[in-house]
């Protein structure tokens, strides 16, 4: 594992031991770093694939759940579209809404939205 490296020597040898005792643990952190792979686009790998391994591991139940949606999930993978402007707007509508909370009405809440964009 190469995220090792930044630990203790302490640290590395309780993780190295842990792993050797618990294998299905490790398997677990393959396919979590497997599926975190393909889900940030750095690997071509198939979702099914992914979805597949993960049922003899820890993850079994995780990978059951993403299978009720996997359409939704497949087509955020394959799509170019995203909706982290219109959610970034969302958020920060809301951040305004909770600092005015109980000190003004809607017309000043209104002419800050309005003078932020």
């Amino acid at each position: 594992m190469a995220d090792l490296a930044v630990l203790s020597g302490a640290e590395q040898a309780f993780i190295s031991a842990l792993l050797a005792q618990a294998p299905e643990l490790a398997n677990g952190i393959a396919i979590a770093k497997r599926l975190s792979l393909l889900l940030r686009h750095k690997s071509q790998e198939s979702l099914a694939a992914v979805l597949a391994d993960a049922a003899g591991t820890p993850l079994a139940e995780f990978a059951t759940s993403l299978r009720h949606d996997l359409a939704a999930l497949q087509a955020a993978l394959d799509l170019p579209w995203t909706t982290s402007p219109a959610e970034g707007q969302i958020n920060r509508l809301k951040m305004l809404k909770r600092t005015m909370y109980g000190r003004a009405g809607f017309p000043l809440l209104r002419a800050r939205v309005l003078h932020a964009a």
